[in-house]
């Protein structure tokens, strides 16, 4: 379980981008000790050649892009007669028993594997889709991706070491890397109505009744999550006391967390913690939140194929496919196929 923290600490990971070898066992350790308390943290100096404005223009240009475009890239389980699956675009759905208002476009490796490992209805290996025509941000995104995924790589050579493993032990998971790229937009909503008998930001997991949210209280299901979020702010991370502790944009970071499974891998030294996104409430006292939050994820996933297990040789190994597979049987846009 995550600790009582007030704020999500800073690392710094410029020993990455100048290539220090001299300054990787402190940073191993510190990362270590940031992952065994509160499961999140910011990343100062990470070695990636675009800028934030630059990430998120990328974004902007696709949810720029006219509804129909975007639609013609979306999953089958939202326009039946397209055939990707697992890639792609999804809309923004209508807000009925749950908070969860949010626009994406998921993309994966540039080139993925020819051959599924196991045969299924969903593709974890399918190819992505683009939008047709001119969308100049194609490129710059497949070099983000890769930028990314070196990052994450890593990431993992120095959880290892903190580990007591080897640098390479994690080596295995980034073959036929099914990594995902993931681009958000959060729309405007109305504010909710306030209540001047809670301060807003709440001291339980509950969702006080001037709160509206538009991605529900959640822990990451799997290996490591990469983050840029723009200034509107709204990601919040729960600690030990039950407290929604605000995460807000940082100049020139990314944050990271750990997902349920890599917690498990570690023999459950490292906490998945949980944490929600805050609606952008529309105007309000004056000021206009006329855009929506932008943010881009990036979701480290092992090859298909990988033998997920423990460190410490305790607990049981998962195969990466059906590891997903079933968490994807709790998700909307799956739970009419059939793995």
């Amino acid at each position: 379980m995550a600790t009582s923290f007030d704020a999500l600490p800073i690392i710094d990971v410029s020993a990455l981008r100048h290539h220090s070898p001299s300054e990787l066992p402190e940073l191993s350790q510190r990362l270590h000790d940031v992952f065994t308390t509160t499961g999140f943290a910011y990343l100062a100096n990470p070695p990636l050649s675009f800028s934030h404005d630059e990430v998120f223009s990328m974004a902007r240009e696709f949810f720029s892009l006219p509804p129909e475009r975007k639609m013609a890239l979306a999953k089958s389980s939202f326009r039946a007669e397209n055939h990707n699956v697992y890639r792609g675009y999804f809309p923004t759905q209508p807000m009925q028993d749950t908070d969860n208002l949010k626009e994406g476009f998921e993309i994966g490796p540039p080139t993925a594997p020819l051959t599924p490992a196991t045969p299924s209805k969903i593709l974890l290996s399918e190819p992505n889709v683009w939008p047709a025509g001119d969308f100049q941000s194609r490129r710059r995104l497949e070099q983000l991706y890769a930028e990314l995924q070196t990052l994450a790589s890593q990431l993992l050579s120095l959880l290892a070491l903190s580990l007591g493993k080897p640098a390479g032990f994690f080596d295995d998971y980034l073959v036929d890397s099914l990594s995902t790229l993931r681009l958000l937009h959060y729309p405007v909503v109305s504010p909710a109505p306030r209540d001047d008998s809670d301060s807003g930001l709440g001291s339980s997991p509950d969702v006080p009744s001037d709160v509206r949210l538009s991605c529900t209280p959640h822990t990451d299901s799997g290996i490591l999550t990469l983050l840029h979020q723009d200034p509107t702010g709204g990601l919040e991370v729960r600690n030990a006391a039950g407290r929604w502790i605000p995460a807000p944009y940082i100049p020139g970071s990314l944050v990271v967390n750990i997902g349920d499974l890599m917690a498990t891998v570690s023999g459950g030294r490292f906490v998945a913690t949980m944490h929600r996104v805050r609606a952008p409430a529309g105007p309000r006292d004056g000021i206009p939140r006329r855009l929506g939050r932008i943010s881009v994820p990036f979701f480290f996933e092992p090859g298909e194929a990988c033998v997920v297990s423990p460190v410490d040789g305790e607990g049981e190994a998962v195969v990466y496919g059906d590891h997903v597979r079933s968490k994807m049987q709790t998700w909307v846009e799956y739970q009419d196929l059939e793995g």
